[in-house]
């Protein structure tokens, strides 16, 4: 028997123990077939009961995607039976246990993204819709998975954010209460009565319809500016971006009208000169240096 008969006859085995395990792929493929489905009516079964339970957002991703792991691991465990009859779902458990040293080394982001990401789902100040700040990243929360979380930038970018991200860096929630504390610095001019200025911008402040009446309006002297007594403004406020920016516009825009009704000068940045001796300014004759200069 030739190398050539040899090879013959190899492919013909392997072709024949293809055919043999026919049937076990098919029955295989049907049942992966059948964990999709399982995993997809588990996954909407279990969010229609959590969402009569009245949980956050988060929590119910996290208990959804657990369930379609869990569905997918028997449902491949089963098939891998099914395919390799001498393997059984211990011995194929026994060889990840083996594996997991080196597939955690090798995988360690990820595994250190996956655990983020649940630890952030337990999380009960991190919900959708949520507008967070962590470091250089800001936007809105849109999705929260085992891998990343979805932030929708204020000018609409979308951003991927690794988990360990924001689980390792400072976050800071900006919406977390539907009131926050805003702020603006206003001056006026060295010969004005400060608690008379103070009287007129707490007043004006507290008109502006989208500043809250229930926390009161603070305003404080705290500094001799180089062109004028430097106030800090500080009010209450909707904790949205937008109601931030909206807030501020009126506060200012109601500050500078209050003053200026009240003849009360907010300076510009100015110098004055004062010279030892008086100044000797040469008189202008139509022939002189100067007016020609002026004249030019």
């Amino acid at each position: 028997m030739d190398l050539f008969d040899i090879l013959i006859d190899r492919v013909n085995e392997m072709t024949a123990g293809f055919v043999r395990t026919l049937p076990q792929l098919g029955i295989a493929l049907l049942v992966i077939l059948i964990t999709w489905i399982v995993a997809k009516g588990a996954r909407r079964l279990l969010d229609r009961m959590l969402r009569q339970a009245d949980l956050r957002r988060t929590l119910i991703n996290l208990f959804e995607t657990l369930l379609g792991v869990m569905v997918w691991t028997i449902g491949l465990l089963i098939a891998a039976t099914i395919i390799f009859p001498g393997v059984t779902p211990a011995n194929l458990l026994a060889l990840v246990g083996l594996g997991s040293v080196a597939i955690g080394f090798a995988f360690k982001d990820i595994f250190e993204n996956f655990l983020a990401g649940i630890l952030i789902m337990l999380r009960k100040k991190v919900n959708i819709g949520d507008v967070i700040e962590c470091e250089a990243v800001e936007g809105r929360v849109e999705q929260i998975t085992l891998r990343d979380t979805y932030l929708r930038h204020l000018s609409n970018e979308l951003v991927l954010v690794p988990n360990a991200y924001l689980f390792k860096n400072p976050l800071k929630i900006l919406t977390d209460a539907p009131l926050r504390r805003y702020e603006v610095e206003v001056g006026v001019a060295y010969d004005v009565d400060l608690n008379q200025a103070a009287e007129v911008i707490a007043s004006a402040v507290a008109k502006v319809e989208v500043v809250n009446t229930n926390r009161s309006v603070e305003v404080f002297a705290t500094e001799f500016g180089d062109s004028s007594i430097n106030f800090m403004v500080r009010w209450w406020a909707g904790s949205t971006p937008v109601e931030a920016h909206a807030s501020r516009d009126q506060v200012v825009r109601a500050i500078k009208g209050a003053l200026g009704a009240a003849g009360m000068e907010i300076p510009f940045p100015q110098r004055t000169l004062w010279f030892r001796d008086a100044l000797q300014l040469a008189p202008r004759t139509p022939g002189s240096k100067r007016a020609r200069d002026e004249k030019g």
